[in-house]
């Protein structure tokens, strides 16, 4: 009983007089919420997913996708069914897709297409960050640490630490990749605690 009575007050505790507490647990709380809403669809169909995978916002993928660990999507759509490889750290804007397969054209009984399709791997490295309403086409590999700008349609090659924009996108300039390496040598990544510590621990 008076072990009960001491958890009971501990609680009291937290959620009367911590207010850090109380938002870090409403916030994880509404975290897990709209993860287990917006991705019902990705945990029946994923081939894998890793540890604190996030979903807030309308999702979906194929059988074939591989989701590694901390990987946020808020709003993602994969077209198709070709191989999908994204990196741990992987965070997204809303409303991107990734397009697995496209029709083939050349070789087909019709057109304006035939109805076999074409299949190429799509690979995002770790810690790549797409802003809102990017487009990523079959055999794409975006390098480590990448980041794409909002709205842009990616294709072909992204080397690590770049920052791409357009259709087709292209590299305009590189983050600061010493800065980039000391923080990852740190350990100094975003996740659900990071961002409760540094927003609410003030």
């Amino acid at each position: 009983m008076k072990r009960l009575l001491n958890e009971l007050a501990k609680i009291f505790t937290i959620f009367i007089f911590n207010k850090k507490e109380r938002r870090i647990k409403r916030y994880m709380f509404r975290r897990k919420l709209w993860t287990k809403y917006y991705g019902k669809q990705i945990f029946k169909t994923a081939k894998s997913i890793g540890k604190d995978f996030y979903c807030g916002g309308k999702s979906c993928v194929n059988a074939n996708t591989v989701l590694k660990d901390y990987v946020c999507f808020n709003g993602m759509t994969v077209a198709g069914s070709g191989n999908i490889t994204i990196g741990s750290y992987f965070h997204s804007g809303v409303e991107c897709m990734i397009i697995a397969q496209n029709h083939k054209y050349d070789d087909g009984e019709f057109i304006p297409y035939g109805t076999e399709y074409n299949y190429k791997d799509i690979v995002i490295d770790d810690f790549v960050w797409l802003g809102s309403r990017v487009t990523i086409l079959p055999g794409t590999h975006i390098g480590e640490g990448a980041i794409i700008q909002a709205g842009s349609v990616v294709h072909g090659e992204i080397p690590p630490c770049a920052i791409a924009g357009g259709n087709p996108a292209k590299v305009f300039k590189y983050r600061d990749i010493e800065h980039f390496n000391k923080l990852k040598a740190e350990c100094k990544f975003l996740t659900a605690e990071a961002y409760c510590e540094k927003v609410f621990g003030e």
